[in-house]
């Protein structure tokens, strides 16, 4: 276990506001159109950005809320670019005009992750629960394009857009975006009131295969998030078609199943709340301390929830035989939500482990 235990930090998800313009049904954060209190000062900011330097270089997602909101953000981002970080930001779009879009690319943000539930304006404005979100995006993606900055598409799916799915990559590639990263729904925040939105575990699967199908046909990079069992569906795929994914070269089509996982909560990836509490991911309701309290390189090193994470032996009912749990690890956030334990098994996996069937 030295090894998976000694995992290096690669991303963090930082909430650097809890503030947002829209009210998204499927909102993680239950962002709300006001700050909130007790979120960072600049300063704070600053050295939250110095400590994690300090034993680590991830990468780091400016999410919130929407993390336009803060009117320091820039100087933030400017700031981690001049310490050597990998900036980006994760935004709904609409607050990008092309003076943000310049703002953006002169603070060193390398790429921006913008939301969108659908092709067709009346279903992602349903979603976002404010009529005229869908033109308000397309607008800043073009202000992206124009400013020379890099951007994914982002669509969370539920049973409300699962047929659309083709459609919204399809735009993506129209939009001349960089990759689509599409997130299974996490009933959590006010998703919860989404819950039986969510697909149903046969359709999940399907869903996943389809992806992997369609990452031969596009050319834009696709990956599959909070779906930790597209990681088995790849190498089940990839050894039928005589696929070698270790071969495969980095940033191009099936290449991260091979240098990746499932679930990363813990291992490689955390989130950071905007009060400074450390989660495994933004879905994953759990505190593994908080960065005003203790130094976070300890958080991250020695938190006993991190360390059980990064201990798949100890994954229970099926997860725990599996024999992709190395590459899967199933949702832990979905584990925790539907059992209170965030190390039982995946529930919405169909899949039968060959030690089961044996």
């Amino acid at each position: 276990m030295a090894e998976v235990n000694s995992a290096p930090l690669r991303m963090i998800a930082w909430e650097v506001t809890g503030s947002c313009n829209l009210k998204c049904l499927h909102c993680r954060a239950s962002a709300v159109d006001r700050p909130l209190p007790n979120e960072f000062s600049t300063e704070e900011a600053f050295k939250l950005l110095d400590d994690i330097i300090s034993f680590s270089k991830p990468v780091i997602i400016l999410t919130g809320g929407e993390p336009l909101l803060r009117k320091d953000v820039f100087e933030i981002a400017r700031y981690g670019t001049d310490k050597g970080l990998i900036m980006t930001m994760g935004s709904n779009g609409t607050l990008i005009t092309r003076e943000v879009a310049d703002k953006i690319r002169e603070s060193g943000i390398k790429r921006v992750a913008v939301s969108l539930e659908s092709s067709q304006p009346p279903l992602h404005d349903a979603f976002r629960n404010v009529p005229g979100a869908y033109d308000a995006t397309m607008e800043g993606i073009k202000n992206l394009k124009a400013a020379g900055v890099s951007f994914q598409i982002d669509p969370t799916i539920t049973a409300r857009n699962v047929d659309d799915i083709d459609n919204i990559v399809n735009l993506s590639v129209e939009l001349g975006a960089d990759a689509v990263h599409i997130f299974l729904l996490v009933p959590t925040g006010r998703g919860k009131e989404l819950e039986d939105e969510e697909i149903p575990p046969e359709q999940y699967e399907k869903v996943l295969e389809w992806f992997w199908e369609k990452q031969q046909t596009v050319p834009v990079f696709l990956k599959a998030t909070c779906a930790p069992h597209f990681h088995r569906i790849a190498r089940v795929k990839a050894k039928e078609a005589g696929i070698d994914l270790k071969k495969m070269v980095p940033g191009q089509t099936h290449s991260l199943e091979s240098m990746t996982r499932g679930c990363l909560g813990g291992i490689s990836f955390c989130f950071i709340g905007h009060t400074g509490d450390v989660q495994p991911c933004g879905y994953l309701e759990l505190k593994a301390g908080n960065v005003r309290e203790e130094p976070f390189e300890k958080i991250w090193k020695e938190s006993k929830l991190f360390t059980d994470l990064r201990d798949y032996e100890k994954l229970k009912g099926k997860c725990g035989i599996c024999e992709y749990k190395y590459v899967c690890g199933g949702c832990r956030a979905r584990a925790y939500t539907k059992t209170g334990d965030y190390l039982e098994e995946e529930p919405y996996c169909i899949y039968v482990p060959k030690k089961s069937r044996e």
